[in-house]
């Protein structure tokens, strides 16, 4: 019997702790400091409202460049790194601005530095300047330089930080932009160094 007894006790006992309820947390508590914030500017949210003046003083608005077709944003400058990587994303701009593309680099240098850099690389595509670094606030980045490829539409569609003088990065930027764009995908880290055997 008293064995019984026992084994009752301790089944009410493990029945109770089963289904007891966990305790809910205050309706005024905070959530905890280390817990994660999520990013706004990421892949497969909308890119962010963009407005910012070219050379010449014209307006680019991000906006209205994704409501024609796809958009790569280059946050960059002009380092040995960057530099080595621009001949990659230049072939890339070439490849697909007739499918579509709109490539878009911003440089945090001064304006008299990136017209000099501009006239010397013979820049191919759309650039402006942001000495104050508020494009990389505005896209919640610090990384230099950072690549958002954005889809007609408005929508992030790959985000890739570094810098990467191989070209492996813009081959793999070349290969996301083509399935955007419905095209073949071309190899430009193949392309650049073709061009360098050439010279």
């Amino acid at each position: 019997m008293n064995r019984l007894l026992v084994l009752v006790s301790a089944l009410l006992f493990v029945t109770s702790v089963v289904f007891a309820e966990e305790p809910k947390p205050a309706a005024d508590s905070k959530p905890a400091a280390d817990a994660k914030v999520a990013k706004k500017v990421d892949v497969g949210t909308q890119a962010p409202v963009f407005k910012i003046k070219d050379a010449t003083g014209k307006e680019i608005d991000l906006a209205e460049l994704t409501a024609k077709g796809p958009v790569l944003v280059r946050l960059t400058c002009g380092c040995s790194g960057c530099d080595k990587e621009l001949a990659y994303f230049q072939a890339l701009h070439e490849s697909y601005k007739d499918a579509g593309l709109t490539s878009l680099a911003i440089f945090k240098e001064p304006d008299t530095k990136v017209a000099a850099y501009v006239k010397e690389k013979k820049l191919n595509m759309l650039y402006a300047v942001d000495t104050k670094g508020e494009a990389w606030n505005v896209f919640e980045t610090k990384t230099m330089p950072t690549n958002f490829l954005i889809a007609k539409g408005g929508k992030i569609i790959s985000v890739a930080p570094g810098c990467d003088p191989s070209g492996l990065l813009a081959k793999t930027l070349s290969e996301k932009v083509a399935k955007t764009v419905n095209k073949d995908a071309v190899d430009v880290q193949k392309q650049v160094a073709e061009a360098k055997d050439k010279k």
